[in-house]
């Protein structure tokens, strides 16, 4: 039951990626309007004919994903020191992330359409406003905002370095499989990384200059890229990477240890 939720999670973490990928190619490539973000992915699954059952199974995915990291958080996972107290903290970060975002998407999949769809940009900014009011509110925001900076990197030197592959069945993997997931995993991984570590970045802007308006959320991120000197094309490069995350997450339902 719990490699059911964890395997059903990773599809429906692969669907957000997907969709926001979409959104963000389309945004590099015609300068459209629309929200590269959790929220833009969800308000796309609602405008489908069957919309409403999407939502709500892509909210009992996360939740699943959620239950298996809890289980790994407080038994230890699979693999090469699954219960160390490192990786079984990590999960129990991720249990939190993954069931926060269970909840966003059942809440919008209930009618609730501030919850799940709010722009990422102005949840930031909300946020840092507030962290910045606080006693040391500066290092609050640097500390969080340099957390983010560190995961854009780990997650893009894991990727790059392959880490993935010790926890898939590799060695029951065709050749094709395994390049299928070396493509998807390396370019996804350098994508996602890339994304958290624009949004540390700014983060960082925000702490440094006392003001909460330098924050972004995942879509102004990502529009950022767009401002650099390569132009669009690299907001669009990165967008792939996105595309190719949520690929890569279809791949981790399918041959991931769990």
């Amino acid at each position: 039951m719990i490699r059911a939720g964890a395997r059903a999670g990773f599809v429906a973490r692969g669907v957000l990626y997907l969709l926001v990928g979409v959104l963000a190619v389309r945004i590099g490539v015609t300068g459209s309007n629309e929200q590269a973000d959790r929220g833009g992915a969800l308000t796309e699954v609602a405008a489908t004919p069957f919309g409403a059952g999407l939502l709500w199974a892509l909210g009992a995915g996360l939740a699943g994903m959620a239950v298996w990291r809890l289980c790994e958080a407080l038994f230890g996972s699979a693999g090469p020191k699954g219960g160390s107290a490192g990786k079984r903290a990590l999960s129990g970060v991720r249990c939190v992330f993954y069931g926060v975002s269970s909840f966003l998407v059942l809440a919008f999949a209930a009618g609730d359409r501030g919850s799940g769809a709010g722009s990422t940009d102005r949840q930031s900014r909300d946020v840092t406003g507030r962290l910045l009011a606080l006693p040391g509110g500066q290092w609050w925001v640097g500390a969080a905002a340099a957390g983010f900076v560190g995961a854009g990197l780990w997650i893009a030197g894991r990727a790059v370095l392959r880490a993935y592959r010790k926890h898939l069945a590799w060695g029951g993997m065709t050749k094709p499989q395994r390049r299928f997931m070396d493509v998807t995993g390396i370019g996804g991984g350098v994508g996602r990384g890339l994304v958290f570590g624009a949004v540390g970045y700014f983060g960082l802007r925000a702490a440094v200059t006392f003001d909460p308006k330098e924050s972004k959320g995942m879509d102004d991120a990502i529009r950022s890229f767009a401002q650099t000197p390569v132009g669009p094309w690299l907001l669009v490069a990165v967008a792939v990477g996105l595309v190719l995350f949520g690929v890569f997450s279809f791949g981790q339902a399918k041959w991931r240890d769990v």
